[in-house]
């Protein structure tokens, strides 16, 4: 069977920044026959994520992410439909979702390793699986639930940065809904700041490439920040540190401003802030949803009810077609979406 696949065509190298040109789409082939435990799926969504970049380097940095090799296939989330299965517990016409989905049109996978999808805790929007209700929406509320320590009637204030990314914009949102009495976010421009306020229910966002972050962060935050669900490192995480209680606490999320720098993961803070967040006993403790994957179904299901409830606000920026994937990828890293970014691949 012919299908077309993307694959990393070159590296941007440690300290670079990725091009859509780092990949390449060609044409390639599957076998027309399926073995015992298999199922051949179509798919139908592919999700593009930050985490991602450090897949391009010969090395990722990381124990649990393995390199994407040159000239072979690319893989991340993704959803498709099953078309044919030899998998006891899926059928045709099911939807199924892969941590490691490769990203072509057309796969044959084994079938143990798929998830069965429930289309109407979603309301139907199933590429909301790979977001909100998926990894993105896991990490959210476990990073809130695990690192943050929020609790109700504590009158905390919680400061989001990256506040307009797929994790990001959920993260002060649940923030929110777990007991925050403030939430305030970070983001890039008068467009994403305007939607966290009145689409997303933050109290207020700022611009960090208009005026001084420090100021407003006084002005908006007046009793200081009991939690930082960070997701850039760099200057602006200095800042938001700089502001922090007593026995506060930082979400270690992602560190974006620093992915296409040679450091180690987490960055080290610079003396003077490393300074203020021993003497403050200031929690940053590195945080993978993967450890936590004993939560992940009852997770899950409550984020599905939020989704259900109108709680969670979801914004999705869809890219169609499986040869602009390469640019959805640059795009999100440049910080150009909103929420979460999908790549639609069925016609």
């Amino acid at each position: 069977m012919i299908i077309q696949r993307v694959v990393l065509n070159s590296r941007p190298g440690k300290n670079g920044v990725p091009v859509a040109e780092n990949f390449r789409l060609e044409q390639s082939t599957i076998a027309d026959t399926i073995q015992a435990g298999q199922v051949r799926v179509r798919t139908l969504y592919l999700s593009v994520d930050p985490y991602m970049r450090c897949r391009m380097n010969e090395d990722t940095g990381s124990d649990y992410l393995l390199p994407w090799q040159l000239s072979e296939v690319a893989d991340g989330g993704g959803i498709g439909i099953v078309e044919e299965s030899k998998q006891d517990n899926l059928a045709k016409g099911d939807f199924v979702t892969s941590f490691n989905w490769p990203w072509q049109t057309v796969a044959i996978l084994d079938g143990s390793v798929l998830q069965k999808l429930a289309v109407q805790l979603v309301n139907g929007r199933l590429s909301y699986f790979l977001g909100a209700a998926g990894i993105t929406g896991l990490t959210a509320l476990l990073g809130v639930r695990e690192k943050g320590h929020v609790a109700v009637g504590a009158n905390q204030t919680m400061v989001v940065s990256g506040a307009a990314g797929a994790c990001g914009s959920l993260a002060g949102q649940i923030g929110r809904l777990e007991g925050c009495s403030r939430v305030v976010g970070i983001a890039g421009t008068d467009e994403k700041c305007s939607i966290l306020v009145q689409e997303m229910g933050f109290d207020a966002a700022i611009n960090y490439k208009k005026g001084n972050v420090a100021e407003r962060l006084r002005e908006l935050c007046p009793g200081g920040v009991d939690v930082y669900f960070d997701n850039v490192g760099g200057d602006i995480s200095d800042t938001v540190i700089s502001q922090m209680n007593q026995n506060s606490h930082i979400i270690l999320c992602g560190q974006i401003s620093q992915y296409n720098k040679d450091v180690p993961y987490p960055p080290p803070l610079p003396p003077d802030i490393e300074k203020i967040r021993e003497e403050r006993n200031i929690t940053r403790e590195r945080f993978l949803v993967l450890n936590y994957m004993d939560k992940q179904e009852a997770s899950v299901l409550q984020l599905c009810q939020w989704i259900q409830e109108g709680k969670l606000k979801v914004r999705e920026t869809v890219v169609e077609g499986l040869a602009n994937i390469g640019a959805a990828f640059q795009s999100m890293m440049n910080g150009g979406n909103i929420g979460k970014q999908i790549v639609s691949v069925a016609k």
